[in-house]
């Protein structure tokens, strides 16, 4: 035991030490502030003002587009062919043609608005909506129907979710929450279980091998690896997680500091009273009031401690098959033909993922958080929605006995084909290797 915690110690500071460690750890945090960031960026990049001439020949839109900040509307009076030919010289950004007809069903499909560049979606969704409101009251009037009274029964139906103790849920964040850890599961088994394929490999054709393997098993060995680059991996996750939670809050701070300030200022100015009624607080509108509600009522400690641990157990029962393909093979380029039979049923778990965000409690979803190939990312998915603790000890209980199955299997092919050099290996050598006594 004392052997193996010394590999895996060595295993961790070396790799923390390295360059490329730091580097991912503070780029990574980095990158999602930037991504946050950008959203804002864009937002603000994006809002370019437009003005656009309206010939309105039916009359029926005097007045009916509202200009903002983004989109101003001109009605113009003039011929169509004048005003396309002077549309870049007068500064538009197109014209909006409303030809007269006879019936407001053609008149559905005879607007034109010709620009030189293509309108974005959002200009052409305002437009459209604008354009069906003013058909639809028109079509309203002809046929004698009152629009308030229409308006009036029409009917929006909120249904509200609940847990049988009477807790308020939201289906939406649990689907996102879900998909999240089991999306950060299936990366991190890939990426550290490809960094203990390369790790092998690199000491197998380096020689280190044979000096190391004088002194320790190499199922020890194989552990102490393995082991080790989890709490690597563990270590630059939790890292991750604060410092993107350090640049997203200061990121946030500083892009919505003004909005905020001059909410402030606002609210302050419709409050009457004297000083002692500033320090009312900003109005929190009621979707973030709701919103901030189902983030404080998630399960925290449950989420956190099943994320570990199918973190952990699937990076473990997988890492120990790269480690067995990363000591048979001499060269990168050899360990094609072993990886795909490993890498499908995570691929398999993360396209079932989508179907059980679905149905969270079907029969797909429940077998596949079972299997241990596919749990750690499925049961991930599943755990937000609720699972019924049986399962979920079923679960954790078959997938450390997937671990302790693949590890016996990879022990196996490890111990021989560590120090096997210059031969191409096949799965019915890999079978000869598994069949080896001790």
């Amino acid at each position: 035991m004392n052997k193996i915690a010394l590999i895996i110690r060595r295993e961790y500071l070396a790799r923390v030490r390295k360059r490329s460690f730091v580097i991912m750890t503070i780029l990574g945090p980095l990158l999602i502030g930037g991504i946050f960031s950008s959203v804002f960026l864009f937002d603000r990049a994006g809002k370019e003002h437009h003005t656009i001439a309206v010939l309105d020949e039916t009359h029926l839109f005097v007045d009916k587009f509202k200009s903002d900040e983004q989109i101003s509307f001109v009605y113009m009076d003039e011929g169509l062919d004048s005003l396309r030919s002077q549309c870049s010289e007068k500064g538009y950004f197109g014209v909006l043609y409303i030809p007269q007809t006879d019936k407001l069903d053609l008149l559905e499909k005879a607007v034109i608005i010709y620009s030189e560049t293509q309108p974005s979606l959002d200009v052409l969704s305002r437009i459209k909506f604008s354009l069906e409101k003013e058909i639809n009251a028109a079509k309203y009037v002809a046929a004698g129907i009152d629009e308030q009274k229409l308006n009036a029964i029409k009917t929006d139906v909120d249904v509200q979710t609940r847990d049988l103790k009477n807790k308020e849920t939201s289906s939406g964040l649990m689907t996102g929450l879900g998909f999240a850890g089991g999306l950060i599961i299936y990366l991190f088994i890939f990426i550290y279980g490809a960094m203990v394929m390369r790790g092998v490999m690199e000491e197998k054709t380096s020689r280190i091998v044979e000096v190391i393997i004088s002194s320790v098993k190499p199922f020890q060995l194989m552990m102490g690896k393995i082991i080790g680059v989890a709490l690597v991996g563990l270590t630059q996750f939790l890292l991750w997680v604060v410092l993107s939670w350090v640049v997203v809050t200061f990121v946030s701070m500083n892009f919505q500091g003004k909005q905020l300030e001059a909410a402030k200022v606002e609210n302050i100015a419709k409050i009457s009273g004297g000083a002692d009624t500033i320090s009312q607080t900003v109005p929190v509108s009621p979707v973030e009031s709701r919103f901030m509600f189902f983030v404080q009522s998630i399960d925290y400690p449950v989420i956190f401690f099943s994320f570990i641990f199918y973190f952990l157990g699937g990076y473990l029962l997988y890492s120990a098959l790269f480690a067995a393909i990363g000591s048979a093979v001499d060269s990168e380029t050899d360990t094609q033909q072993f990886m795909l039979p490993v890498t499908i049923p995570l691929i398999l778990a993360y396209i079932a993922s989508i179907s059980v965000i679905n149905d969270p409690s079907g029969a797909v979803a429940f077998w596949f958080s079972i299997v241990p190939l596919t749990s750690p990312i499925v049961m991930m998915v599943r755990i937000p929605f609720g699972v019924p603790y049986w399962q979920i000890g079923l679960s954790m209980g078959l997938l450390v006995v997937g671990f302790i199955f693949t590890t016996w299997l990879a022990g196996k092919i490890y111990r021989t084909g560590i120090l096997m050099y210059g031969k191409k290996v096949s799965y019915r050598e890999l079978a000869k290797w598994i069949r080896y006594r001790n």
